[in-house]
């Protein structure tokens, strides 16, 4: 695993839209395209990182997964390639991220989980504050807020 930098983001961004139009998925072809219809990439996406501590999970030289987080506590995005799935990497990059943001001096770490997501974050010690539906692009997305205290 290591931080991210500039020259990684597209590929993140690439990393991201195949996480999200993997199956299985417990939303529909017509949700997942309303999310993201194409693979971020660009200025607009490489400030948008910048902005964040963005860990990346690595096999073989590849990105299969990433996790960020955000002053505040806030974890944005979290991915993991379906090939890479079921083998602890998301449990492995959430705990240098909680370790990152206790260093940091955060109280909680919160995120909006999507249904894909829930169990993963359930699994480090989050849990449910709120369900939520999300309107995007003509689809109702159904995704959880939830949190984990630090303290």
């Amino acid at each position: 695993m290591r931080w991210a930098e500039l020259k990684d983001y597209d590929v993140l961004g690439q990393l991201m839209f195949d996480a999200i139009h993997s199956d299985p998925s417990p939303y529909s072809d017509a949700e997942r395209l309303a999310w993201r219809d194409t693979p971020y990439a660009g200025r607009d996406w490489h400030t948008r990182l910048v902005r964040k501590r963005v860990l990346i999970a690595e096999e073989d030289d590849t990105s299969v997964g990433f996790l960020s987080l955000e002053s505040g506590g806030y974890i944005d995005l979290g991915y993991i390639l379906p090939r890479a799935r079921g083998r602890g990497w998301f449990r492995k990059l959430f705990e240098k991220v909680e370790h990152e943001a206790r260093a940091m001096g955060e109280t909680r770490l919160h995120t909006h989980a999507s249904l894909a997501a829930e169990g993963p974050f359930k699994s480090v010690g989050f849990h449910v504050t709120e369900r939520e539906i999300v309107a995007l692009n003509g689809q109702l997305l159904r995704r959880a807020a939830m949190e984990k205290p630090l303290i």
